[in-house]
């Protein structure tokens, strides 16, 4: 080959490549600057919806590495290279390793939800898939309750994000009922002041909304009583046992029986 024809098809390279090229790397400076102007704002985002910090570099890494991912493709789409088979080869993978994946994902997903919309957070008395417990830590697949005679519950994220649950914690005030029972024939006037005395002698019960007692059945051994009171949340169980006790104590010093179940059997005689 000349030298002649090899300057022929260099020129040629370069006048059909060279300009695919330089708008290749242009497009790829353009587009990494780009792509730290959008991270960045995805960083603002995540720092005004107070998302858990432990979490914002894992989102943040996922959308650079998608973007990056599309410019690659962009950059090697302009400089003639075929991406059909390898965008299609790329969803298989992706396929095929989130049906591989999908119980992990979902959990994922749901750890995601969750620390994005908040429904509860670290320290939360929580009732939710069945348990009842104390949150005591957000974990990337799932979430750790402790009960309160301290065993450790282990719930999935990606239930626990798509069903119901209670959340104790929410308001600082909770409503605590009780039910007691006197016998029949006992003064209830003086069963329901005596409640009240003792729930108003308690600097632990709120006063607004004021206490409440009121006869609420004739059972079939006593006559029942139900109590509300309103507390703060850091209280309820202390509050709820106290009250349990002065009740039954001061019912016995007041004459005011607390009955038991019974029956009366009554035998005829036939003559």
């Amino acid at each position: 080959m000349s030298t002649e024809e090899i300057l022929n098809q260099v020129n040629e390279i370069v006048f059909e490549y060279g300009p695919k090229l330089v708008g290749a790397i242009l497009v790829w400076i353009i587009g990494g600057i780009v792509i730290k102007l959008l991270v960045k704002g995805v960083d603002k985002v995540l720092d005004k919806r107070k998302i858990e910090i432990t979490l914002k570099p894992f989102l943040r890494g996922i959308v650079g590495a998608l973007l990056k991912v599309m410019l690659v493709i962009s950059v090697l789409g302009m400089l003639g290279i075929e991406m059909t088979s390898f965008v299609a080869i790329l969803g298989a993978a992706g396929l095929a390793v989130g049906l591989a994946l999908s119980g992990t994902l979902q959990n994922f997903a749901g750890e995601v939800m969750i620390l994005i919309f908040k429904p509860f957070k670290s320290g939360d008395y929580l009732e939710a898939q069945g348990h009842i417990g104390i949150v005591s830590e957000v974990q990337i697949f799932n979430t750790i309750l402790k009960t309160l005679d301290n065993k450790t519950i282990i719930i999935p994220n990606g239930g626990l994000s798509n069903s119901s649950m209670v959340n104790y914690s929410t308001e600082p005030a909770r409503r605590v009922d009780w039910t007691f029972g006197i016998a029949y024939g006992d003064d209830t006037a003086k069963a329901k002041e005596v409640m009240i005395n003792l729930m108003a002698a308690d600097s632990r019960i709120l006063q607004d909304p004021a206490p409440f007692v009121a006869v609420s059945e004739l059972g079939d051994s006593s006559v029942n009583f139900t109590a509300r009171a309103w507390i703060k949340q850091e209280d309820y169980w202390g509050v709820f046992f106290d009250m349990n006790e002065k009740v039954y104590n001061t019912f016995n010093k007041e004459g005011l029986n607390i009955p038991y179940p019974q029956m009366d059997v009554h035998i005829h005689k036939s003559e």
